[in-house]
């Protein structure tokens, strides 16, 4: 280090040096007149000097701080169809990212708002080279623009409120600090770490999942920072998730007069809606849900035209296409109705494979050197881990900050997650 580089050094930055040394980080401090390292001490003689105890030390005290950071990304609001706002907010992440040391550019979309990539390198050579871990995130919301008015981010009794505090813009600042924690603590990456965070997840991923596959391809394991289970529990399989239309068409002809001539479509969906609610076999898992109905024209109209939308939740790639197959293969009930079907399977299930249990296995032993108990669970909804994991990369989602009410009127995060949580995501950066 030269005399320059010290010079620059904060106080914390002097406090702490990390070594990794046989399978464990151990802390030496630095010589004051020549910057050398000197009186190694092994992480295990005294928790407070553990790495993992190194992490929440620096990160507890910026609660506040963190509380601070979330509040600034919920307020810069970013409803998934605003291009504008979605940008402003994509330049905004690219500046907070290259604070904390990581290489961020902005992806143009032009079908949307554009996405982020960062990109975090190690200063070995051989670790540089090591195929990276993935984070994903979101920065996209449900909630319309203006919805701040009516629900302005709030701090009370421990929660922070507001229009996507918990899915997920507390993730966003999960990431920001662990990798402060990382580069301030100067602790050794083992592999790059490559963070997408898009702009259209809440809306199916349109322009984004061909970049979140691409970048699976490359990586070593996926880790997502979308909300948790009740009680921090992570997600280790999620449903994967279907949307079809079904229309009918039938023949018009008077009610009164001749509805002998007339095709009823409104009738023969009533017959394929009923035909739909069986496959629903929760058992297995999967549920087939027509969640909207239209047709006809008039009440003394016999409907030539009706349609139905279809979500689809799975819990295997195999009950998915078996149910796309049951779906696409409806016939008519009525003579002369004709049926269409559209689309498809949108997300893959986030099946638990072995890999997907051997890294929470890996992932639940690291958290206990914090003093997390992690569980796991499944999920009915999906995310942009579904991608990943289809793609048989390693995937552990549910790692945001604990709170509830996504997408709902009591959305909230527990402010006192927030140092735990990044440390956790640190960690498991530090040592996956």
């Amino acid at each position: 280090m030269t005399e320059q580089e010290k010079g620059h050094e904060t106080e914390d930055e002097r406090r702490w040096r990390f070594v990794w040394r046989d399978d464990e980080y151990i802390i030496e401090e630095p010589s004051e007149e020549e910057g050398k390292l000197v009186a190694p001490m092994l992480a295990s003689e005294g928790p407070e000097r553990h790495w993992t105890q190194a992490l929440l030390d620096y990160l507890s005290p910026r609660q506040a701080e963190m509380v601070r950071a979330l509040g600034e990304l919920v307020e810069h609001e970013s409803p998934s169809l605003d291009k504008g706002l979605l940008d402003a907010l994509a330049a905004a992440l690219c500046a907070r990212l290259e604070a904390v040391g990581a290489e961020a550019h902005r992806l143009a979309n032009p079908g949307g708002g554009d996405h982020v990539q960062a990109v975090v390198r190690p200063a070995d050579p051989a670790a540089a080279a090591t195929p990276p871990a993935l984070v994903l995130c979101h920065f996209d919301t449900v909630w319309p623009a203006g919805t701040l008015r009516e629900k302005p981010f709030q701090v009370e009794d421990g929660r922070a409120r507001g229009p996507g505090v918990f899915d997920m813009k507390a993730g966003l600042v999960l990431l920001l600090f662990a990798l402060a924690a990382i580069r301030d603590l100067r602790l050794a990456l083992p592999r790059p770490v490559v963070a997408l965070c898009t702009s259209d997840e809440e809306i199916g991923s349109p322009t984004s999942r061909a970049l979140i596959e691409a970048a699976a391809g490359a990586a070593a394991y996926a880790l997502v920072l979308e909300s948790p289970l009740a009680g921090g529990v992570l997600k280790t399989a999620r449903k994967g998730v279907g949307h079809f239309v079904l229309e009918v068409h039938g023949r018009a002809a008077h009610a009164g007069l001749e509805p002998e001539k007339g095709i009823s479509a409104v009738t023969e969906l009533a017959h394929q809606v009923l035909r739909l609610q069986e496959l629903s076999d929760p058992s297995r898992g999967t549920t087939v849900n027509v969640g909207v109905v239209r047709g006809g024209s008039r009440a003394n109209v016999v409907a030539a035209r009706a349609e139905a939308e279809i979500d689809v939740r799975v819990t295997t790639l195999a009950e998915a296409e078996w149910v796309a197959r049951i779906i696409r293969g409806l016939e008519p009930r009525l003579s002369g109705a004709r049926l269409e079907v559209r689309g498809g399977l949108n997300r893959p299930p986030m099946e638990r494979t072995e890999a997907v249990a051997a890294l929470f296995q890996r992932a639940q032993s690291i958290g206990r050197s914090l003093g997390l108990e992690l569980a796991e669970g499944s999920a009915g909804g999906a995310s942009d881990g579904n991608f990943t994991a289809a793609l048989g990369l390693p995937t552990l989602d549910g790692l945001g900050a604990l709170g509830d009410g996504a997408h709902a009127d009591h959305e909230h995060v527990l402010v006192d997650s927030l140092p735990s949580r990044a440390a956790l995501l640190a960690a498991l950066l530090l040592r996956l």
